[in-house]
């Protein structure tokens, strides 16, 4: 009974319209930032690397490698109003779900193969 109507909380709760994403997608992820009164938006591209949990708390992991080779990794709540919009960029194919080997790869070893468009 309880987990009913908890269940019908969370679909109220989820947003509609999501982007699919899977691992390896190259991903631009929207993110409001609220700084005094004012409210902006901050672009994120980075490749997934993990997806976590189902539902309303699912998680998505994109890492990015910024100015003078330094990675940055940050973990989004697919379902926050925190986020705008995710915006996939391109699609590539990949053997795993959890992409962390990315971590120890560097240049033109950490290229992934762009998936067929179909």
């Amino acid at each position: 009974m309880q987990n009913a109507i908890l269940d019908k909380i969370d679909q109220m709760k989820m947003r509609e319209g999501v982007a699919k994403m899977e691992p390896g997608d190259t991903v631009r992820a929207h993110v409001r930032i609220r700084e005094g009164e004012k409210e902006r938006i901050q672009i994120f591209e980075g490749t997934v690397i993990a997806q976590n949990n189902t539902g309303l708390r699912e998680t998505v992991t994109l890492r990015k490698i910024s100015f003078g080779s330094v990675a940055v990794e940050r973990i989004f709540p697919i379902h926050s109003p925190i986020i705008a919009e995710f915006e996939i960029v391109r699609r590539t194919r990949v053997r795993r779900a959890k992409l962390y080997y990315l971590r120890n790869l560097r240049g033109k070893a950490a290229r992934l193969r762009e998936r067929d468009r179909r």
